[in-house]
Parts: structure tokens; sequence; C-alpha cells
């Protein structure tokens, strides 16, 4: 049977995309207007096809048509809509400009009209007056049966980090069976995961190897609930050799100084860093959420990093990644700053892996 299809706006790094390809879709188009934060997504999805544009001006006939160069049918669109203007540790500001870009993912899903859509956003999303702009571009849909909001954490569905995040499912119920909040609240996993859980083999960075490539010790669990190998629709090639001998990137060393490494050596587990506000990781609970940080057009300020549990040094990117969803055989960015922005802005893979799981079996079952 034919894998159903889906196109990811707003994709960054493609956290929505590898859930989809788990969950048994395709992508064949996603759409993100940041280069930076798709760096590497075509080398992670080389059966996908990028387009970098500016999804306000996007004509749905465009994005119709770029994406049918590779699939017969569009089943479905997702897409986590930037989130800066909603969130509580932003300014929350209602004037800011990317605040509109919720409008346009809802006027393409109106224009193209899939069987079903999956919007992901943050809990502020919720709250006035963001909440009265969200419920005014739900109802303008026209045939949708709609669940939500509703607000989930990553770490119920089995992701070593706490990430609350709003979910809105909307399908075409002449397509799609029904589909509940019931539905969706028991995909969480019984199995809730740590941070010794998904990072306890990871090697220490090295500046001697440049911080990019190392081996993993012996593998952890990880590499079973994360996917470390990845189907051959995923990863380049290279990614597969590497990932088949255990070694690993993103792991570049950071620089702290003595006086850094002196404080976050006092620093007990789960308790954070007066000065810097690092929170130290604590091995036997999930990892905070972790932080995107700022592009170069907002001042390029750079996310607040966990602290390691055991070791005085703030997370490597390959830890990040891990307590995130992502597999090994994943490419970010050459640079720490933006492979940081990368994980921050992300759907986790898992979270995202179950609710499209959810949704394929209503699509298989109509």
């Amino acid at each position: 049977m034919a894998r159903p299809t889906v196109i990811d706006l707003f994709c960054g790094a493609g956290g929505f995309s590898l859930g989809a390809y788990h969950a048994g879709f395709k992508v064949p188009l996603s759409v993100d207007l940041d280069r930076d934060l798709t760096s590497s997504y075509e080398i992670n999805f080389p059966k996908s096809r990028l387009l970098i544009t500016d999804i306000s001006r996007l004509h749905p006939t465009t994005l119709i048509n770029k994406a049918r160069s590779g699939a017969e049918t569009i089943d479905g669109i997702i897409g986590g809509p930037p989130c800066q203007g909603f969130s509580a540790i932003g300014r929350r500001d209602p004037r800011d400009p990317r605040n509109e870009l919720l409008h346009h993912f809802f006027r393409l899903v109106a224009s193209v009209r899939p069987r079903f859509f999956i919007m992901e956003n943050v809990p502020g999303i919720t709250a006035p007056p963001a909440k009265q702009n969200l419920d005014r571009e739900i109802s303008l849909l026209k045939g949708y049966d709609v669940v939500g909001p509703l607000t989930l954490d990553a770490f119920d569905f089995g992701a070593p980090t706490r990430r609350r995040r709003v979910v809105v499912i909307g399908y075409d119920p002449s397509s799609v069976e029904h589909v509940t909040e019931d539905d969706v609240r028991s995909l969480c996993d019984a199995k809730r995961r740590t941070v010794r859980d998904a990072i306890r083999d990871l090697p220490e960075p090295s500046s001697a190897l440049s911080g990019r490539y190392r081996k993993v010790g012996k593998p952890s669990d990880y590499a079973v609930w994360a996917r470390s190998l990845p189907p051959n629709y995923l990863g380049s090639p290279t990614a597969r050799a590497r990932t088949s001998f255990g070694i690993v990137t993103g792991i570049q060393m950071t620089r702290h100084t003595p006086e850094v490494i002196s404080r976050f050596r006092g620093v007990q587990q789960g308790a954070t860093e007066p000065i810097s506000r690092c929170t130290r990781l604590h091995w036997n609970r999930p990892a905070p959420t972790l932080r995107a940080g700022t592009g170069p057009e907002r001042g390029s300020f750079q996310s607040v990093r966990p602290i390691h549990p055991s070791v005085p040094r703030v997370i490597s990117v390959r830890e990040a990644a891990r307590l995130q969803g992502f597999p090994d055989w994943f490419d970010f960015h050459e640079t720490k700053w933006h492979s940081f922005r990368m994980i921050g802005n992300s759907v986790s893979p898992i979270m995202a892996e179950a609710l499209l799981k959810l949704v394929l079996c209503k699509l298989k079952k109509s």
C-alpha cells in the first residue's frame, strides 16, 4: 500500500518530519524561511524536497504543485508556526509580526484541503489575546472536525524532557475515522524516560578531535527507543556508515573559565546556578525544556543550556539532541549556536510520531 503523505510547514530541523516518517508517512515537501535552521534538512531527509520561502507569501497552488511533484495526493499538513510572540518566556507582544504566521498555516490548510492537519505551538497560545486569534482561525475552517487545543508534554510520550506544547488536530470526517481527546491522551507512554536513559553512554567532548566526531561507548537503551538506525529513506550514506560504527557527531566542547567551572561544580542536581541561571540536570529525572535562543535577526542571543549532571560543563549538542528525541544519525549545523537553535525550536520527534501514528490508524480504517 502506498504511504500517505504530509507537508511540513515551518519545518526547521525536521522534528515533525522525522516523526511523520517513523509513523509511516512520506514527506514530499517541507517549507521554511530560515536557511540556518534547515541547513541539514536535505542531508537528513534525502527523499524530501525543501522549499525555502516566506510562507506568508506562499500561494496554495504553488504549494500543491511542488508537493505533488513527489506525490499523487496530499493527505496531511503538519507544522509549528513560530511561537516567540506567544511564548511565556518572551515579550508576548500581540504586535509581533510572527504571530501572523499562525493565520498563514490555517490559510494554507483551508486552501489545500488535506484530509487532516496537526498544528503545534507553545502553551502561551491558549492565553489571551492569542487564544482569541487561535479560536478565530479554527472557526474559519469548514468541513473539519477539530480536537483541541490540547496541552501535551513530550515527557508523557516517552521523550526524556519536559516539553509542554499545545496541539490542534483537525480532520475531514468523510475520509478519517472519528478522533477524540481520549484517543490522544491514551498515547501517553507508561515508561517515563530520564536523563540517564538518554545520555549516560555518550563520550565527553574533546577539543583534541575538534569536537565533531566521537565513538559511543557501551550502547544504552536509547538505541532502541529513539531508532538510531534509520530506514532506507532517512539519513545520508555517510550518516548510516557513521552510525553503524557507533560514531556520533555534535560533541563540540564548550570552553568555560575556571571561575565558571568552579560555580558549576557546586550546583546540586536539579538546582539552578544563580549567576548563569543554568539548571543542572538530574540523572533520575527528565530534562527541563530546552530553549532555542534567537537568530541573527533578533540579536543572536544564546539560549541557557543545562549543566551536565556529573561534569561541570553545559551539555553538548548531541546530548541535547538525545534529550529532545533525535537519533544519533541525525545531523545538525556545524556550529553549536545554530545546532541548539535547531533542537530548541523543534517538535520532539517522539511525540510527533505518536500523534501521527494515531492519525495513520484512522486513515487506514477509513
